[in-house]
């Protein structure tokens, strides 16, 4: 479990595609210490499986077909910047939200407005996903733990969340551009709440 608290802005730096999946490394020198293969690292928002660790900080992750279909992977290139997070401890601080890791799909960000203090990024979402956004829940975007401002259904699907500072320097989405997509995980608590009869 994850709770959208980026602890490493980290780098691609090689993805081999394959047959029916892809074999991703990316560097990130904080979240790799300690781990070993068999450990998980979210990498954008993505519980990833760590097979390999190098010692200068660089780790290898296998992706399977179902997670280049709903995730960003599929466009993903070498040098290209990705958050990086481990798994919460059982004793650690749980500063953002459940997060588990299982990007529901991607959004399109749509708008970007600019403001002395924040940025209100305006993010389009599937159809199918905007029944579990509401105005000041939580949703993961690209791993990120977000506030959302507002939410709209018509004419597309949307969502607003407001980016403070810290947040503009320390991810990449501060990095982001309109028309960019980026991994959505909407609030399980919702998902739990949307199958109750």
């Amino acid at each position: 479990m994850f709770t959208g608290i980026i602890e490493e802005r980290g780098e691609i730096v090689d993805l081999v595609r394959l047959d029916a999946s892809a074999r991703l490394s990316v560097r990130g020198p904080l979240v790799t210490r300690g781990a070993h293969p068999g450990h998980s690292i979210a990498v954008n928002g993505c519980c990833l499986t760590v097979t390999d660790v190098t010692p200068d900080g660089i780790f290898t992750a296998d992706v399977m077909a179902e997670t280049l279909a709903r995730t960003t992977f599929a466009d993903a290139r070498p040098h290209d910047a990705v958050n990086l997070e481990r798994p919460v401890p059982s004793d650690g601080r749980f500063g953002g939200h459940i997060v588990q890791g299982h990007v529901d799909g991607t959004g399109t960000i749509l708008r970007r407005e600019h403001t002395p203090q924040w940025h209100l990024v305006e993010i389009g979402v599937p159809r199918d996903l905007i029944r579990y956004v509401v105005p000041k829940g939580s949703i993961a975007v690209d791993g990120v733990s977000l506030t959302v401002v507002d939410v709209r259904e018509e004419p597309e699907p949307a969502f607003t969340v407001a980016l403070i500072p810290t947040t503009l320097a320390n991810t990449t989405l501060g990095l982001r551009q309109v028309g960019e997509r980026v991994n959505l995980e909407v609030d399980v608590l919702a998902k739990y709440v949307q199958r109750l009869p």
